[in-house]
């Protein structure tokens, strides 16, 4: 059995990404996404153990304390976290894995594991402005922060492997489709799901 992939996803607020990991889930076999651990409250339409662990800040930070994350962050002032036991366990069983988490994520998971990095970007500034505009559940105030990370966030760029600009939803999902699949055909994975064929081949 082949180890799984690890393959940690970032952009920032507005670019699109949790729509891409969205259509990856449903058009490719052999994958999930992490399902995080925050404190933040839940929005409308949430569901927990589905696209969060909700926890209260306490048992966050308990949680932390015992080494229980791959990463943690704290955005906007609510603590997120990767179950380390969890990831592993998918990995171990060929599984290929989604992190969707920040560039301090990132920068945590490079300095313990060997994952494939993607960066996505929107088209433009103006672009992103009107995405994180159109969150009617955002004050102008968060807003304001949430494209003043966004810059920070863009300016990491240089630390992923791949970068795919999220302009037409169709192509970008094709791109990022095309790195997993480019993965998936490595040498040292197809050497061992092709084992019993390169036998044959091979023999004398």
């Amino acid at each position: 059995m082949t180890q799984g992939t690890l393959y940690v996803i970032s952009a920032p607020s507005g670019a699109g990404k949790t729509s891409q990991v969205a259509q990856l889930l449903k058009s490719m076999d052999n994958l999930k996404v992490s399902v995080s651990h925050t404190t933040r409250a839940k929005r409308e339409g949430e569901q927990d153990g589905v696209h969060y662990h909700f926890v209260s800040r306490d048992d966050f930070i308990a949680m932390r304390d015992r080494g229980d994350f791959l990463e943690h962050a704290e955005v906007f002032g609510n603590f997120y976290g990767t179950s380390r036991v969890w990831l592993q366990q998918q990995l171990d069983v060929g599984t290929d894995v989604i992190l969707e988490i920040d560039w301090q994520g990132a920068q945590q998971v490079k300095r313990l594991m060997q994952p494939v990095s993607i960066f996505i970007l929107p088209p433009s500034r103006e672009v992103l402005l009107a995405r994180l505009k159109g969150r009617a559940s955002d004050s102008e105030e968060v807003i304001a922060r949430r494209t003043a990370e966004a810059i920070i966030e863009m300016s990491h760029y240089r630390e992923f492997d791949y970068l795919v600009v999220n302009d037409e939803f169709e192509l970008a999902q094709q791109q990022l489709q095309g790195i997993i699949r480019t993965q998936r055909l490595r040498q040292s994975v197809q050497a061992v799901r092709l084992d019993g064929l390169l036998t044959k081949l091979l023999a004398q």
